[in-house]
């Protein structure tokens, strides 16, 4: 085996994350809204979507160029149906870390055969224990309770650490922070909370100001990062209750540390979730290339990557065409 690429930061390729589906069944203000995704919006066509063979093998082609971690997302990558299969396919690849990102709507039935299938955690997005708030989020009039109990049938399933992951948005659910915060802690669970994107850097809303209120009620203190690329910032109770975490990609961003790909739906590769374009790896799944092209060509993509899109975010950003973040697995 070779050296692994590095990118012109010489930061190596370590996640990938893989969107299964382009699909939703929440239409969530800040990802689906529904002005842009109605009735009548085009989805891909079945024929477009990487099928699970060819999932898998792109997979195997991105271990062999050091990829550890791989997170399969969506839109909602439970809608996509028979996923477990893809699991279990993942699974045998080698000593992966084989995780998953849902909204929880559909976990209580699922949670069970992905574990078995191979699947070791988690992740559920959670943005308010308050059903009204919740709904609003969502805006899909989908049930807190539904959520938890996905949750739980994920522990009981045996994925663990569960991450929950919530949107702070100002002026929406910010009520919601220190409830959350006191559900979770003592569970094992580790809730994150999210920066909203896209808020610039005017609206005075900090993460800090998330950790200092629940600082308030239940005392923190900050934790060192597991390892590079880590995105969140790590708090712990001091009472010993776990830890939460704080994802502040718009005003404190991690570019410098990021060592993540993402594999669109329809097989494209993109270097950052702010690309403007991808790299299409179907068209050569699809033209009869070997591993050893398709491997080069990833590599050629991966050791030319400059991204650092929050850093420089600023007039030369916001004018860009965006892919949107459905599309691309979050």
């Amino acid at each position: 085996m070779g050296t692994y690429p590095l990118d012109t930061l010489g930061r190596p390729l370590h996640d990938l994350r893989i969107s299964v589906t382009d699909r939703c069944n929440f239409r969530c203000v800040y990802c689906m809204p529904k002005e842009v995704f109605g009735k009548d919006f085009q989805f891909l066509p079945r024929a477009e979507i990487l099928t699970f063979e060819e999932i898998e093998r792109l997979a195997q082609i991105f271990v062999s160029l050091g990829v550890q971690k791989i997170r399969l997302t969506g839109g909602e990558p439970l809608v996509r149906r028979n996923l477990e299969v893809l699991v279990e396919k993942l699974a045998k690849i080698g000593e992966l870390d084989l995780t998953l990102t849902t909204n929880g709507s559909l976990l209580s039935q699922k949670a069970r055969p992905l574990a078995e299938a191979g699947l070791r955690r988690v992740t559920v997005s959670l943005d308010s224990l308050d059903d009204a708030t919740f709904k609003r989020m969502n805006d899909a009039d989908f049930p807190v309770a539904k959520v938890l109990a996905g949750i739980e049938a994920a522990h009981a399933a045996g994925l663990a650490p569960i991450k929950i992951n919530m949107v702070t948005k100002r002026g929406v659910n910010e009520t919601s922070i220190v409830p959350m915060a006191r559900y979770f802690k003592g569970t094992g669970m580790t809730l994150r909370f999210i920066e909203f994107m896209d808020v610039g850097s005017t609206n005075g809303w900090r993460l800090d100001d998330v950790v200092a209120m629940i600082d308030r009620e239940m005392p923190l203190e900050p934790v060192q990062s597991g390892y590079r690329g880590e995105v969140a910032a790590r708090y712990r109770y001091k009472d010993g209750g776990g830890e939460i975490g704080v994802i502040s990609s718009v005003t404190q961003p991690f570019c410098a540390d990021c060592t993540r790909a993402r594999l669109s739906a329809d097989g494209a590769l993109y270097t950052c979730l702010f690309a403007t374009q991808g790299h299409d790896l179907r068209a050569l799944l699809r033209s009869g290339a070997s591993d050893e092209e398709i491997s080069s060509a990833i590599a050629a993509v991966w050791t030319e990557r400059t991204d650092r899109y929050s850093d420089l975010r600023s007039e030369q950003t916001a004018g860009l065409h965006k892919i949107e973040m459905s599309f691309i697995g979050g």
